[in-house]
């Protein structure tokens, strides 16, 4: 989002922090719209309440279910199937839901798959569950209580060149939280958390494999206020506390049947804490303001070995921290405001400035299109992330609100930016000692125009932005793109009614390729193959580019009374079958003796085109 990595952005599902950030590394929701029952996003300026991240958040709130009645709403197709189940556990009082989904890509294309084939085993699929039940205990007391619980496992095979990967990683949280109404113009939500994100890389080659994993698990305890003094005035304050366990790198390996499995958990600890303000002020008809402020606390602890290094890197000495005894403090203030000047009753200014302090971060290896990058803490070496993010928007509505348009251009500057030394390798030492640190900017305009009314609606989402980056030790100094950097990013959706039975949809969304670091020779030094990368970040992998169709039917069923309603569901995924690229890696072919190696890059894609049929039923 504007140039942030994933760590940046603050995905909240019942007030839990979901690390895992999509299905498919974003490219399928990890939400069940079954059990959703909003959204909302933010990107442009977040107000004081949410922290911890530069970029956007996004909030999710999980349905409550149904206190009447049971409902069940499911869907049965050939790529994935759900269910979801609704209902009174006490009339008027209590009530539950559960909805459950997986896919089966890799049970449908493995029969059709030769056993013969290089790419024999290779399949990738995803579960979730969703549940949560909620309790009216009196007419100012409701308690709630939800979970989420996903998963999604990548296997690639080449059996041509004796190589496979395997990626599971997901994410599993649970929340309980009290609501209390003191009186008409205050109330109170106190929150307990625990969240559990696992991710791990496996990779293998002839007689060689390589293990790598991380994860976070979060304990989280926090109270928010809401405060009506007047009609024009809404106060929210609280605070909130988290108790971190980080393992942020776990290596293990085994070579001709021989396994080294060293004690290298490097597990990290830590506190943070928040508290907050901010005033929703409708100043007059006009003019509307958010203002606030955040301040926050981030506590490194034991256990932990601190080492004093020389010029050159080498160890000089150490400091032991024992368990639970403090190493390191950031802290500081995050004031935020956002202004809205109607213009008229159709048109609208915005603009926001926001500070934000990040302490937690994913690191990337910009020399390596594999996904094995890690969440680290801030610690004693590793700084928090600092942002200031500009924007300003202008917002208009057309043919008496038929058609919503707006232009928006930001600004964000990034301090404490986390990248590997060049160079780079997984080893056994903890992976701090090979960060690196500078700065990065990204700036940018956004285009929407979106049509809500009539028989075909839909929008046209378009952003031109730069991402970079410059580091003292990285690329000689010099600014390079981003890994997120997406010059363009389009985005074009939409529906057609064409009767009461059929309703037609498509989507195409068109971003540039990632920009990447490659090898550009490779050479023999003392026998060893060995090879010289580019410089940072100098190429980009192809263009993702897709375009899905469906066709909504509902069927009349001639009128007769039914206990139950459907529709089926025809889709396209990818109509055009692009073959877009997920990462590629580099192997070798023939012989140094022999005069003949060379050494190839291989890609491997994403899904092809995918047909589905989905019933879907609700009763």
């Amino acid at each position: 989002m504007r140039g942030g990595g994933p760590d940046q952005n603050l995905i909240i599902l019942d007030d839990a922090v979901v690390y895992n950030t999509g299905h498919l590394f974003g490219f399928f929701s990890i939400f069940n719209s079954d059990a959703i029952k909003n959204v909302s996003l933010i990107k442009g300026g977040m107000p004081a309440q949410y922290g911890g991240r530069l970029s956007s958040v996004v909030d999710i709130n999980m349905k409550e279910g149904n206190v009447n009645k049971m409902q069940v709403d499911a869907g049965i197709g050939l790529i994935a199937s759900r269910f979801s189940l609704q209902g009174p556990i006490k009339k008027d009082k209590a009530s539950f839901i559960i909805s459950a989904r997986r896919t089966y890509v890799d049970a449908l294309i493995k029969p059709f798959m030769s056993k013969t084939s290089k790419s024999y085993g290779s399949g990738y699929y995803f579960y979730d569950l969703n549940a949560k039940m909620n309790y009216i205990i009196s007419d100012k007391d409701r308690i709630y209580l939800s979970g989420y619980f996903g998963k999604d496992v990548f296997d690639y095979r080449n059996s041509e060149r004796a190589f496979s990967t395997n990626v599971p990683w997901g994410n599993s949280t649970a929340t309980f939280r009290w609501n209390h109404i003191f009186n008409r113009k205050l109330f109170a939500n106190t929150t307990l958390v625990y969240n559990d994100y696992k991710f791990a890389f496996t990779a293998k080659q002839n007689d060689f494999s390589i293990k790598l994993s991380s994860g976070i698990r979060d304990l989280n305890a926090k109270v928010d206020f809401d405060y009506y003094p007047a009609p024009s005035h809404k106060i929210k304050f609280g605070a909130l506390y988290t108790y971190h366990t980080f393992f942020p790198n776990i290596l293990t390996a085994e070579q001709g049947g021989t396994p080294f499995d060293p004690n290298n958990v490097n597990r990290k600890f830590a506190n943070e804490f928040a508290g907050y303000i901010q005033d929703d002020w409708d100043v007059s008809n006009k003019i509307k303001i958010n203002y606030g402020i955040r301040y926050s606390t981030f506590q490194q602890l034991g256990k932990y070995t601190r080492y004093s290094t020389d010029a050159n890197g080498n160890k000089l000495d150490s400091t032991i921290y024992k368990p639970g005894q403090l190493v390191q403090t950031y802290g500081g203030f995050e004031p935020r405001a956002t202004l809205r000047y109607a213009i008229d009753d159709a048109t609208s200014l915005k603009a926001a400035i926001t500070r934000n302090l990040q302490y937690i971060h994913l690191v990337s290896n910009a020399g390596s299109t594999l996904p094995t990058d890690l969440w680290v803490p801030s610690t004693a070496i590793v700084k928090p992330q600092i942002s200031w993010q500009y924007a300003v928007g202008l917002f208009k509505n057309f043919s008496n609100n038929m058609y919503e348009t707006s232009v928006e251009l930001y600004y964000k500057d990034m301090q404490n930016q986390i990248e590997y030394k060049e160079g780079y390798t997984p080893s056994l030492k903890d992976p701090e000692e090979d960060f690196t640190f500078g700065r990065g900017w990204s700036y940018g305009s956004e285009f929407f125009v979106n049509k809500v009314k009539g028989r075909f609606t839909g929008w046209v989402g378009y952003t031109l932005s730069w991402t970079w980056r410059k580091f003292p030790f990285l690329n000689n100094g010099e600014k390079y793109v981003g890994k997120f950097d997406r010059r363009h990013d389009l985005s074009v959706v939409g529906t057609y009614e064409v009767n009461k039975k059929w309703k037609l949809s498509s989507v195409f969304v068109f971003v540039t390729g990632n920009a990447v670091t490659v090898p550009e020779r490779f050479y023999f030094i003392n026998g060893v193959l060995t090879q010289e990368n580019s410089r940072i970040n100098a190429y980009r992998l192809q263009p993702y580019h897709r375009l899905d169709f469906s066709a909504t039917l509902t069927p009349n069923h001639h009128g007769k009374k039914k206990k139950y309603t459907d529709y089926w569901v025809f889709s396209v995924y990818n109509v055009y079958s692009r073959l877009n690229p997920y990462f590629i890696y580099f192997d070798q072919n023939g012989s140094a003796q022999n005069g003949d190696l060379t050494v190839d890059a291989t890609q491997v894609s994403l899904f092809p085109i995918i047909p589905s049929v989905t019933w879907n039923v609700h009763f």
